[in-house]
């Protein structure tokens, strides 16, 4: 099952065996430790999530499929400049149909190959070995190597980039700091000679600096899509991908439309390497989350990127409308820049933190399927969440906290938010204004527009950030939080918790990654950086014409196997 057998995949079953792990804890890790999910369900004794066959990341082919027709889809149209920066999921959800990831985290939250067909670790989970999938053309004729492979990495790794992919602890630990500065000032870092192995057309390894268990989960995050070596920006300019799709038009914050590819540029037939695909278009067109649901009612689109909770009885009174829904990681995190005034003393984040009520917020914004949040940033989805005691709101306390800080009379703040998700958003920074405003905390909530916010998000403050779901609570820690991660927006810095951190992310244990997470948890709670109230479902919406639409934990539109009819 697992390929070369080592201690890590010995330990795994043994654990299963002991009912250590759950069967669908057993899945995930055995497909991150190399296993084809196909065989992990298997050995679980679960019933596999449908998938074409086992080396291939798509659904099965529906016999009742139809073949072409266009499929308007519902979203915020963006820009496709370079895909390594993107930080809007709507980016990669325009892009993905036309290039591809090295691997896949499905709809069940299972990470399985892709343009990397399958991978082994080593057993101390510091050197990983690619097989790069054969027979994958480019759009322009060109075969696809591990050279492509290597090249898109040491740009990811490259701090001259300026992506976040570089928080992520797969390619943190292959960078190293080179002695200049980068772009924007700070230390300048890449992978050093040797950390990225061309072994053979087709075969690639990686020479981590410390353990990392989630490297295939991590190269299948949103802006990890893979661009060939002669990309220039923009991209939707230049599309040459792996995909079945081609960029026929982009107008941002009108429509983006692509459509199939059949020839390559050099005028040779183009097939592609994931078997069939049936629309002939798929169309973007931009609606705000506020009108998406409406867009549809109206006949004006035919499925949506996410259906928001407040218009779920209105999405119900919609004949034939298909409502998807699953449970995610996803959250809102007011979150303080721990270095910037009054954030800077603790005392005043911790009793921001006590006077907020986390119920409360997650039961009038959630109330079907939202799961309370408690304010460090992993949640119960992810298999290694160790459930810490609730924060018990203490509005005394936090007067108390305030008045030692030096603010006897309370405090006056202001809190950015930019719906960038929807007017949830605004909804949660205004709950908790009214319950910071029992403790003498003033509070007033900045309405942005989401693409003014999207330019300050990293810079204000005190602000409202939605994070996407991601498959292991530790990749999150190490974009959002660790020392100079590109997504640190609250400046934090802890070497007590970049250590816990990093202990954590090289432990396949399950009982002993919770127990590890436990002083993660409690270092990042306990340091007052966020009120993260709940953990929200994801609910999509389709009309009665669109086939094998499903809903995704992290809000990926994956559509190469929908089709009309």
């Amino acid at each position: 099952m697992f390929g070369t057998e080592n201690g890590n995949t010995v330990n795994l079953r043994r654990q299963l065996a002991d009912k250590a792990i759950s069967r669908r804890e057993f899945v995930r890790l055995a497909a991150l430790l190399g296993a084809s999910a196909t065989a992990a369900y298997a050995f679980a004794g679960l019933p596999a999530y449908a998938q074409e066959a086992e080396n291939l990341p798509f659904p099965p082919r529906d016999p009742k499929a139809q073949a072409g027709g266009i499929l308007r889809f519902g979203q915020k149209v963006a820009k496709m400049d370079d895909p390594h920066v993107y930080s809007w999921n709507e980016m990669s959800n325009q892009s993905r149909p036309v290039i591809e990831y090295l691997t896949l985290v499905g709809p069940d939250n299972v990470t399985r190959g892709m343009l990397v067909e399958s991978w082994q670790p080593s057993e101390d989970l510091k050197t990983w070995t690619l097989n790069v999938r054969k027979g994958v053309k480019w759009h322009n004729g060109d075969d696809f190597t591990a050279e492509h492979v290597a090249w898109n990495i040491r740009r990811w790794t490259d701090s001259d980039t300026g992506s976040a992919i570089l928080g992520l602890s797969t390619f943190s630990a292959l960078a190293q700091e080179t002695g200049g500065t980068d772009a924007k000032g700070k230390p300048a870092r890449k992978a050093p000679e040797g950390a990225i192995e061309v072994v053979d057309t087709h075969t690639l390894r990686l020479h981590l600096s410390k353990p990392v268990l989630s490297l295939p989960e991590d190269c299948g995050d949103y802006p990890c899509l893979v661009i060939h070596p002669s990309f220039q920006a923009p991209f939707s300019d230049n599309p040459i991908g792996t995909g079945p799709y081609t960029v026929k038009e982009l107008k941002v914050g009108e429509r983006c439309v692509l459509t199939r590819i059949h020839k390559t540029t050099t005028g040779e037939d183009f097939t592609y390497w994931g078997g069939d695909v049936y629309l002939d278009e798929i169309h973007f067109l931009d609606y705000d989350q506020e009108s998406q649901t409406l867009a549809l009612a109206s006949g004006s689109v035919d499925a949506i990127y996410e259906l928001t909770s407040d218009q779920l009885e209105l999405a119900k009174g919609i004949e034939g409308a298909q409502i998807g829904v699953t449970s995610s990681a996803g959250t809102l995190c007011m979150r303080m820049q721990v270095d910037q005034k009054p954030f800077d003393d603790i005392r005043v984040r911790q009793a921001i933190c006590k006077a907020a009520d986390n119920g409360q917020t997650t039961t009038l914004l959630f109330p079907e399927g939202g799961k309370l949040g408690a304010n460090f940033h992993v949640a119960p989805i992810h298999p290694e969440f160790f459930e810490l005691p609730p924060q018990r709101r203490d509005v005394e306390g936090a007067r108390a906290l305030l008045a030692e800080a030096g603010y006897p009379d309370g405090l006056d703040l202001s809190i950015d938010v930019g719906n960038t998700d929807g007017p949830w958003q605004q909804a949660t920074c205004e709950a908790l204004r009214n319950q910071l405003a029992d403790a003498g905390i003033r509070v007033a909530v900045n309405v942005m527009p989401s693409t003014k916010f999207w330019e300050v998000w990293m810079d204000t403050p005190f602000g409202a950030t939605s994070w996407g779901h991601r498959p292991l609570g530790t990749m999150v820690l190490s974009q959002a939080y660790r020392t100079g991660a590109p997504w640190n927006e609250t400046h934090y810095s802890n070497p007590e918790f970049d250590a816990a951190l990093d202990a954590a992310e090289a432990t396949i244990d399950v009982a002993e990654r919770r127990r590890l997470m436990e002083k993660v948890e409690t270092i990042l709670r306990d340091d007052a950086l966020m009120v993260q109230p709940f953990w929200r479902p994801i609910y999509i919406l389709a009309s009665a014409t669109v086939h094998g639409y499903q809903p995704h934990p992290a809000r990926q539109s994956q559509l190469t196997r929908v089709w009309m009819g």
